[in-house]
């Protein structure tokens, strides 16, 4: 009888002990517990934040270490559909600084719906965006708490490395699709007070974009965070104030529009070559646009725009161009990232890369940076970065050609670079003068550059619309320019 008792006992020890959580299982049915139950979370269908807030303009800033720049947020709703991987962000957003388009508020809409990413402009056409854009967005989808639990829930999720860090209890999470995320709670209340994705920037590489909640409030029986911050790595892009927050409600149709559902392989960049005067041809195609420049003995490229692809499209037509010089060197512009993206691809291609020096810390570093998560051009080919800054106006000449590359400080960039050519009288620059738009904002401040330096200029080379002529800069440019309307 006693013998009989004993192995009862020891029966029931290891039952407990083999249905016990493990440290990774614990953190995560904590997190559960606190938002209401495994049950409650299991059962949402759908999710309806409301509210406003603010952005802030990474890689887009006046100086590369600038933070400043923001856009206010109204009218932002995100309505979720949980069970079935479907979101629908809008808003409006206006910006608190001198913006391309001037002070007016824009309205942004976009969905995701499973691995479907799509944009609706103003005017309601729907295109369907790059499958990187829908990877972050479904990134994005999980940096909630509702949904990065219930995935954690998932009994197919590989939960593991459960550890401390920054005082809060941490465990990775991979779900079935392969989509990993950190989930941290604190270790007090067991609420969820980040998620954590890492994913590939095109200038920075692998960055570790996280969503931190805060202001917690019961909904239906659930904790809902009424604060939520976004980062990528230390840099704020988001915040958000929820006024209004709503569980299971109507979240209106989250499906792809039709024009989104078809999917079309990407177009290979194209690369229209204008001659613009012996020796200098314009690189046209897309929305940005570079500049090749023939010297004696090498050629010189302006602007490695956007990202990779871009970017050796253009060396690749460079060198076919005239494929009896090198091509050696590339000029650019300004740090902004929309014009900095092919920085890395100049780099792995053997390039010196001219700018500014107030940009030279930061394309260093993105040199440095690792690509891991999708290795890029220089990280399947490692080369050292040549960088040379510019500090004053520097004269680049030999017997056949004269390019002057002078800095210039205004309210979109205070690190720009802008190439004259005296002899052709043609100026090249970015960002400042968009000719044949409707507003012009940074246009005035140039014009007035310009007349100080006293150059003799025929045409304006932009590299975001066609070369115009100089005349057509000086009325352009001196349109009064719009103020903010309410």
């Amino acid at each position: 009888m006693r013998h009989t008792r004993l192995l009862s006992l020891l029966g029931a020890g290891l039952l407990a002990a083999c249905s016990q959580a493990t440290p990774e299982q614990q953190i995560v049915n904590d997190a559960a517990e606190a938002l209401g139950g495994a049950d409650r979370i299991l059962a949402v269908k759908t999710l309806v934040l409301e509210g406003e807030g603010r952005q802030y303009n990474l890689g887009q800033d006046v100086t590369p270490d600038a933070a400043g720049q923001t856009f206010t947020v109204t009218g932002y709703r995100r309505a979720v559909d949980v069970a079935g991987g479907r979101a629908r962000t809008e808003m409006t957003r206006r910006p608190n600084f001198t913006y391309f388009q001037g002070p007016q508020a824009q309205r942004l809409v976009n969905g995701l719906d499973g691995s479907t990413a799509y944009n609706v402009a103003a005017s309601g056409a729907v295109t369907r965006a790059p499958a990187a854009v829908a990877t972050d967005r479904g990134a994005e989808f999980l940096r909630h708490p509702i949904t990065a639990v219930r995935a954690a829930l998932d009994p197919m999720a590989k939960v593991s490395n459960a550890h401390t860090m920054n005082n809060q209890s941490m465990v990775d999470v991979t779900t079935p699709g392969g989509v990993t995320f950190m989930l941290a709670i604190d270790p007090t209340t067991k609420l969820p007070t980040q998620v954590i994705t890492r994913l590939d920037n095109t200038n920075l590489g692998d960055v570790a974009v996280s969503t931190s909640f805060a202001d917690y409030q019961d909904v239906g029986g659930l904790q809902l965070p009424a604060r939520l911050s976004t980062k990528v790595d230390d840099f704020t892009t988001e915040e958000i104030e929820v006024a209004k927050q709503m569980a299971d409600a109507d979240a209106g149709d989250l499906e792809a529009p039709a024009e989104a559902q078809k999917a079309t392989p990407p177009s290979p960049p194209t690369v229209a070559v204008e001659q613009l005067a012996p020796g200098i041809w314009y690189l046209a195609g897309g929305s940005h646009h570079s500049v090749l420049v023939e010297f004696g003995d090498h050629m010189t490229l302006i602007e490695a725009p956007q990202n990779e692809t871009r970017t050796l499209a253009v060396i690749a037509r460079a060198r076919e161009v005239n494929p009896k010089k090198p091509l050696t060197e590339l000029v650019n512009s300004h740090h902004h990232f929309d014009h900095s993206g092919g920085i890395r691809a100049a780099i792995a291609e053997g390039l010196t890369v001219i700018t500014h020096q107030g940009n030279v810390a930061l394309f260093e570093n993105m040199a440095k940076r690792p690509h891991t998560i999708l290795p890029d051009a220089l990280a399947k080919n490692p080369r050292p970065a040549m960088i040379k800054g510019i500090g004053e106006d520097t004269l680049v000449s030999d017997s056949t050609r004269t390019m002057q590359l002078l800095p210039y400080s205004g309210p979109h960039s205070e690190t720009m670079l802008m190439a004259y050519f005296p002899r052709e009288r043609l100026l090249v620059e970015a960002d400042v003068y968009n000719p044949g738009g409707q507003v012009f904002m940074f246009a005035g401040h140039l014009l007035e550059e310009l007349k100080r330096r006293n150059l003799r200029i025929d045409r304006m080379v932009p590299l975001h619309a066609k070369p115009a002529p100089y005349s057509q800069f000086m009325k352009e440019a001196s349109m009064p320019v719009p103020t903010a309307t309410n």
